[in-house]
């Protein structure tokens, strides 16, 4: 069972639930046992999934699936016409939202980043169905040996592809995730075709905006819930670091 926050919009929960049990979908996604969000009695939206296998801490990642597999998402289209933006912009907005409210001056240069990022990110030059909130706990898999799959569509819809490459590329550049694992998994997704950043050369021309929203995101998140000191300091030092360049 998925509690969704108060406050969730029903109608389009619905309609990103409808984008991810289309036809063909099953190959990127987890299927809902119930494709139809329900009101539990405290008030919260429900939904119901199946039982799978997430990444256990001391499992290596599935790098190069998980790049593969964002790709062939990138350069798919959900059927029809009515489908939803993806959430991206909405989650960047309340990562400002905390920042403004607290009450501390020592960062309110964060929220100014944040609001010129907005602005950069507002329309984007490419378009593809994304995942929206990407990160390593997305993932599960029906069967211990079987393949990954993608989870919880809360911020699925149409986006800027870069936004699934951006916290990986984030988390790279504030030097919290090593050479390796980010390298393979640029090379499966420019290997299976993904739009999100050229085939060769250099990736950040295209990665850039959405990587610096991803990493000012992950910092408010890292202060909000009191994670490492050490985690906390290296996003607000590559904040900075954009603050300056």
């Amino acid at each position: 069972m998925k509690i969704h926050p108060f406050g969730a919009d029903t109608a389009l929960l619905r309609r990103r639930l409808q984008v991810i049990t289309q036809p063909g979908a099953s190959r990127f996604w987890v299927q809902p046992l119930h494709g139809i969000p329900i009101l539990a009695p405290d008030g919260q939206l429900t939904t119901i999934w199946p039982r799978v296998a997430v990444l256990a801490p001391d499992h290596r990642p599935p790098w190069t699936q998980l790049g593969t597999l964002l790709a062939e998402l990138h350069r798919t289209r959900p059927a029809g016409s009515s489908f939803p933006q993806a959430g991206v912009l909405a989650r960047l907005g309340r990562a400002i939202d905390y920042l403004r409210r607290r009450p501390y001056d020592d960062l309110i240069w964060l929220v100014e980043l944040g609001e010129n990022l907005a602005s950069r990110l507002r329309r984007p030059q490419r378009t593809a169905m994304i995942h929206g909130d990407l990160h390593l706990g997305q993932l599960g898999r029906p069967s211990p040996a079987g393949d990954w799959y993608l989870l919880d569509p809360d911020d699925t819809g149409v986006g800027d592809p870069a936004w699934d490459l951006a916290r990986p590329a984030a988390f790279w550049a504030a030097g919290l995730l090593p050479d390796e694992p980010w390298t393979i998994l640029l090379n499966a997704y420019r290997a299976a075709g993904g739009p999100a950043v050229p085939p060769a050369g250099d990736p950040w021309t295209d990665l850039d905006p959405p990587a610096r929203a991803a990493t000012l995101i992950a910092a408010a998140r890292s202060l909000r819930s009191g994670e490492s000191p050490a985690t906390t300091r290296a996003l607000l030092q590559a904040c900075r670091r954009m603050q300056d360049s």
